[in-house]
């Protein structure tokens, strides 16, 4: 029986004339490739960079965020973000992400549907938990990740997302600069995953003392993923396969390779030694910082900012964090606080000083009032110093409002799950591993193997048995 579609519910025209296929077709693989940031790339990232003991723990806790923000986005978390407004911080929650009407009409921005729209901005939200659980990893309790993640995305990640993004959003209509998240997305997770690692508790001592990678071979392709992902995350924020897109890009990669070499060659002249992790703390520090400015900077402000970015959250990780006792009393595995809060505030405030009016003006694709985005320093040229002051204020602005929020609605979260979960692993769970939180491990190979399949609560690989040598199966 062929499947009828109402003529009132699918229009006729599959490509209507407010569709613009190549914007489509870039917003679909921008979303993509910010995918591929999450699974797999931080998920490998993840599982890497941690003791062998947490890797398959660690692993999970991106994997699961990712499925976990896809249902609470198209459910609700969407429409709080970018739908009809509720309060001046917040959309009214609803439904109508599930509905074929809805996701094929065109998106509040852009000349794509809303189905691509709610695609591309899932990427951004389900990221930004997963940033979260790097502040977290080796001790917090599963089930306490399993609830965290919906109700912070419900409670916290839609409240900064549609003040700076949506339209509507009061950030939004002061006049914020957030490019493509750099408040949204990396402050909010550094400080929230800061708050959470506070509330949730540091790690075994032993780990903590010493907590060396499990493969940094497998760590680096996790963050060349990361690092190539950033096209998507950066490239797809004009709505549109624009030269403003094409700016974005080439200004990414060059402020993380900046960034990348300053940390290096601080690491050689303060200690002796090119570390690959620190190289890999600076491309991430860099990629953070040039994301609220990527599209309305010119490329020389992008290599002053990878300067910039790969010294400042250097020095605040390896000398104020030593010296800051609530620093040192937090124990944030992936220095979240440092990569993302403090570069992304760092990209915030530089973003007020850079941006170009006349690219502001592409951006926002305005024809009036583009003259009052202005950075303080062409405010400062041109002799328009209130009008980037002004600027440089409501970055401030942002900054502030976000670390707050997340602060309070962060550690609210927290304090109510843990009446009824708790939210670190036992003493004897943290210093077993994987095994006693899921059953598994992530190099169970050979005879290991055998050992494993053995006492595995999971039995549905034990039809299968490995010889010692691997050279049978049955």
């Amino acid at each position: 029986m062929p499947f009828n579609v109402p003529p009132n519910l699918i229009p006729s025209d599959a490509s209507p004339e407010w569709m613009n296929k190549g914007d489509n077709a870039w917003q679909l693989t921008a979303a993509t490739l910010v995918g591929l940031q999450s699974v797999p790339g931080l998920v490998i990232l993840y599982g890497s960079i941690v003791k062998k003991k947490w890797a398959v723990n660690s692993c999970f806790m991106a994997l699961f965020a990712f499925a976990a923000v896809l249902v609470c986005w198209v459910g609700w978390a969407y429409q709080m973000s970018f739908g009809e407004t509720f309060l001046p911080f917040i959309g009214r929650p609803g439904v109508a992400s599930l509905r074929a009407s809805y996701l094929v009409e065109r998106a509040f921005a852009g000349k794509f549907p809303n189905a691509t729209m709610i695609f591309f901005q899932f990427v951004f939200a389900a990221i930004t938990l997963i940033l979260i659980a790097g502040a977290l990893l080796g001790r917090m309790n599963f089930y306490a990740w399993m609830v965290f993640v919906p109700v912070w995305l419900t409670c916290s990640y839609t409240v900064g997302a549609y003040s700076i993004w949506c339209p509507d959003g009061w950030l939004a209509k002061k006049g914020i600069i957030d490019f493509s998240g750099g408040y949204v997305i990396h402050l909010s997770s550094g400080v929230a995953g800061f708050t959470a690692a506070y509330w949730v508790g540091p790690r075994e001592s032993n780990d903590r003392e010493r907590f060396p990678p499990n493969n940094i071979l497998l760590m680096l392709l996790g963050a060349g993923l990361l690092w190539m992902g950033w096209t998507g995350f950066n490239g797809g924020d004009p709505y549109m396969a624009s030269r403003d897109a094409s700016l974005a890009v080439i200004n990414t990669h060059i402020c993380a390779a900046m960034s990348l070499l300053t940390w290096l060659f601080l690491d050689i002249i303060f200690f002796e030694k090119p570390s690959v992790i620190g190289a890999t703390q600076g491309m991430i520090t860099g990629l953070v910082c040039i994301t609220p400015a990527a599209g309305v900077v010119q490329s020389w402000a992008a290599i002053i900012m990878g300067l910039l970015s790969g010294s400042i959250p250097w020095f605040t990780m390896m000398v104020v964090h030593k010296q800051v006792s609530l620093l040192k009393q937090i124990d944030d595995t992936m220095a979240v606080f440092h990569t993302h809060a403090v570069a992304g505030s760092l990209g915030g405030i530089l973003t007020g000083f850079f941006a170009e009016p006349r690219l502001n003006r592409i951006y926002f694709d305005l024809t009036e009032g583009w003259q009052h985005y202005i950075g303080l320093a062409y405010g400062l040229k041109t002799g328009r110093v209130t009008d980037g002051l002004h600027q440089m204020g409501i970055q401030l602005l942002g900054i502030l409002f976000v670390v707050v929020w997340n602060i309070v609605i962060t550690s609210l979260i927290c304090v109510v799950i843990r009446l009824v979960i708790p939210l670190r692993l036992s003493e004897e769970d943290l210093e077993i591993g994987d095994e006693a939180v899921h059953g598994e491990n992530a190099y169970a190979l050979w005879g290991d193997g055998e050992k494993h399949l053995e006492n595995s609560k999971h039995h549905g690989l034990d039809e299968f048995s490995v010889a010692t040598d691997g050279s049978s199966f049955r």
